[in-house]
């Protein structure tokens, strides 16, 4: 398949949103070929892509790594998520992947980007059968999410929930304790839940393609920690990690989308005994 450049359409910022400062939903969704993006983000896009070869392609895989995982939870029966750093609405969505197997599913969608809730509720439509949600808060704030009337409107907390962290802890620095917040969620849900969980990684490139991205993205306004699979691994505390275990994003259940020169990412899929 034959990637071009995104198409730009002029984007009007809504009230409060200052479209010259980048934030990582429209920085995504520029990778992911969407228009709801301003011109500060485009180019942190392009800076990055001109620093980090495949990275685009990564988050490309990472977009479909989402939609596989969710599959897979919704053949094991669970009929419940909650999505944390929902970013803007595109292709296979969680509501509309697992809906598609089972009308009857609940998805509750968190983000703190104002366009991003502005999408979802006009985008992301339920079935009949099921139900979904959408509130802007923070997640560095678990108990203000958890504790959300539309949440619990919608999730029932004593039976499975798919809890999402796609390529969302990597935008949380290591002053803001992101193992804890991972244990904070962790523990409000009930056995047999599963955490989803995908992460920026330096580890599977060499040394000068990471020193490159470091060199590319210090500079940038918008924050973005790459950790370790061992560190990675630790979000996984309490859940039992399902085979293949933590791999690239693009190996989870071998079904790249695109084919990398460099991995990225890494993925994981655990299940609260």
């Amino acid at each position: 398949m034959t990637v071009g450049s995104p198409k730009i359409v002029a984007v009007t910022a809504p009230h409060g949103i200052n479209p010259n400062i980048p934030h990582s939903a429209r920085v995504y969704d520029y990778w992911l070929g969407g228009k709801d993006n301003f011109e500060a983000d485009r180019r942190v896009a392009e800076q990055t892509m001109t620093a980090v070869p495949g990275i685009r392609e990564s988050a490309r895989n990472n977009r479909a790594f989402l939609g596989r995982a969710v599959r897979h939870l919704t053949d094991l029966g669970v009929r419940q998520f909650l999505d944390l750093g929902t970013g803007i609405p595109s292709q296979g969505n969680t509501h509309e992947v697992a809906q598609a197997q089972a009308p009857e599913s609940r998805v509750v969608y968190v983000d703190n980007d104002p366009i991003v809730m502005a999408h979802a509720r006009a985008l992301l439509t339920s079935t009949p059968e099921g139900r979904t949600a959408y509130i802007e808060a923070d997640v560095r704030e678990p108990r203000s999410i958890l504790e959300h009337p539309d949440v619990l409107a919608t999730l029932d907390f004593t039976r499975p929930i798919g809890l999402v962290m796609v390529a969302i802890l990597m935008h949380i620095p290591d002053a803001d304790d992101p193992e804890r917040l991972v244990k904070t969620y962790a523990q409000a849900l009930p056995s047999g839940s599963y955490l989803v969980l995908s992460h920026l990684t330096l580890d599977l490139v060499s040394p000068r393609v990471a020193e490159d991205y470091l060199k590319a993205t210090r500079p940038q306004a918008m924050h973005r920690t790459p950790r370790t699979g061992e560190q990675i691994t630790r979000y996984f505390d309490g859940f039992d990690l399902l085979e293949p275990g933590l791999v690239a994003v693009s190996k989870w259940h071998d079904e790249p989308l695109f084919p990398e020169e460099a991995a990225w990412m890494y993925a994981g899929v655990g299940r609260k005994p």
